[in-house]
């Protein structure tokens, strides 16, 4: 069975999502805790849970996803893995959070793995597949398992809004397209998993959202 749990950290609120199974395999997408009190809460997760995690998955390159990837990264001895799209963003990260009043102790380390549309990762939890959904950035990604019905959609889709088209590499015509093409095309029971805010499902997007209706 696969599990999809969200802890949510720094000052942007931003979803971390932990998808395991039962074997204690995990997943961590979008590790954005910021201080030492953040990383101990996911560290005390996956040690009470049991979980092993195998690698860091980026739905995007955005500055509020990315300050516990370091922490992460050298904790576990993991890959981080994104699309080559959003690498320049990983490149001026600090700077980009200085502009929203935020301080990172370190550079994020740049991608040791690019994932491309219709990739199919295999994990020891089985399988999931990579979806390029540019529009809130250029290399905006969806990580949907299958085994599952969960899609991880980061900040292209929301619960009855999607993502911000204003700031470098948005683009709103795009991003519709990605979320009517990619996201849409899935199960309408399909559990959506945010990078901020609650769950929610593709069926009920395609009814209620009103971007996208």
């Amino acid at each position: 069975m696969i599990y999809c749990n969200n802890l949510v950290f720094n000052p942007f609120e931003v979803n971390t999502w932990i998808v395991s199974d039962d074997s204690g395999a995990c997943l961590i997408i979008d590790p954005s805790c910021s201080d030492d009190g953040e990383n101990k809460v996911l560290l005390d997760f996956i040690t009470e849970n049991g979980l092993k995690p195998e690698m860091i998955l980026a739905t995007h390159g955005h500055f509020d996803h990315l300050p516990g990837v370091n922490f992460v990264r050298d904790k576990f001895n993991i890959p981080y893995c994104g699309h080559r799209d959003d690498l320049s963003f990983l490149q001026f990260a600090r700077h980009q959070g200085e502009l929203y009043g935020f301080e990172f102790e370190s550079d994020p380390p740049e991608f040791d793995r690019f994932l491309e549309d219709g990739d199919i990762i295999e994990w020891s939890g089985g399988s999931f597949k990579v979806l390029h959904v540019p529009g809130h950035s250029r290399g905006s990604l969806a990580f949907f398992f299958s085994d599952g019905e969960i899609v991880v959609t980061g900040d292209a889709l929301f619960r009855e809004s999607i993502g911000r088209t204003d700031l470098p590499g948005g683009d709103l015509d795009t991003l519709v397209m990605s979320i009517r093409n990619k996201l849409f095309t899935l199960g309408d029971s399909t559990r959506v998993c945010s990078g901020h805010g609650p769950d929610t499902d593709i069926g009920h997007e395609k009814s209620f959202n009103p971007f996208l209706n």
